[in-house]
C-alpha cells in the first residue's frame, strides 16, 4: 500500500497494491491494522455506505458538528474529484482544502478525518462510492458549507453548472459556519 499525505497532512491518499492481468484484478480494499499504521490513528469504523450519483452532481461540503465523522472514501465505478476542507479553527490549515481524483481505475481511497467537511463532484457519466465512517449519520448535527464560497476558492474542475440538492444550494459561507475548536 502506498500512502501519500496531501497538502493538509491529516488527509491521506491511500493506494493499495493491485494485482491484475487480462483476467481481472484483485486488491485488499481495507485492512484495519494497515489503515491504523498508515494514518497513525486508531479509529474504528461503524458504518459502511454505498451511493450512486450522476454526471455533474456536486455534493457540497458536509460535516457533522457533533458526532463528527471520519470517512474513508473510494469509488467503485466512475470518476470523481473528492475534496476535504479543514474546519478545525485551531489548525494551521484551517479553511484550506485538498482534493484528489478517485476512480474505479486508480483504486485510490481518501481518508478524511473528523473535523473536516467533505464533498465531491462526479466527472464521469455516473459514479458509485463506497465509504466507511467512524460515527453514525446524525442529520440533526449535519452542516453544509457553500460549495462555491469564494474564500475557499475550490477548483471543482467543472465544465458545466453543477447539479445540486436543495441542501447543497443553501449551504452557508465558512465565515458564518459553526466549526470545530
Amino acid at each position: 500500500m502506498q500512502v501519500t499525505r496531501l497538502a493538509i497532512p491529516d488527509v491521506v491518499l491511500i493506494e493499495p497494491q493491485v494485482f491484475g492481468d487480462a483476467r481481472g484484478f484483485f486488491y485488499e480494499s481495507f485492512n484495519q491494522r494497515d489503515f491504523n499504521e498508515a494514518t497513525g490513528t486508531s479509529y474504528q469504523f461503524v458504518q459502511d455506505n454505498h451511493s450512486r450519483s450522476a454526471h455533474g452532481v456536486l455534493r457540497g461540503l458536509h460535516y457533522q458538528i457533533q458526532q463528527p465523522q471520519g470517512k474513508l472514501v473510494r469509488v467503485a465505478s466512475g470518476f470523481v474529484f473528492d475534496v476535504a476542507v479543514d474546519l478545525r479553527r485551531s489548525s494551521p490549515t484551517f479553511g484550506r482544502w485538498v482534493g484528489a481524483e478517485l476512480s474505479a481505475d486508480n483504486h485510490r481511497q481518501l481518508w478524511v478525518p473528523p473535523g473536516f467537511a467533505h464533498g465531491f463532484v462526479v466527472l464521469s457519466e455516473t459514479a458509485e462510492f463506497l465509504y466507511k465512517t467512524t460515527d453514525y449519520y446524525a442529520p440533526a448535527h449535519e452542516r453544509c458549507i457553500a460549495w462555491n464560497d469564494p474564500t475557499l476558492a475550490i477548483d471543482w474542475r467543472l465544465t458545466t453548472e453543477p447539479r445540486l440538492s436543495a441542501k447543497d444550494a443553501q449551504g452557508i459561507k465558512l465565515s458564518e459556519a459553526e466549526v470545530f475548536p
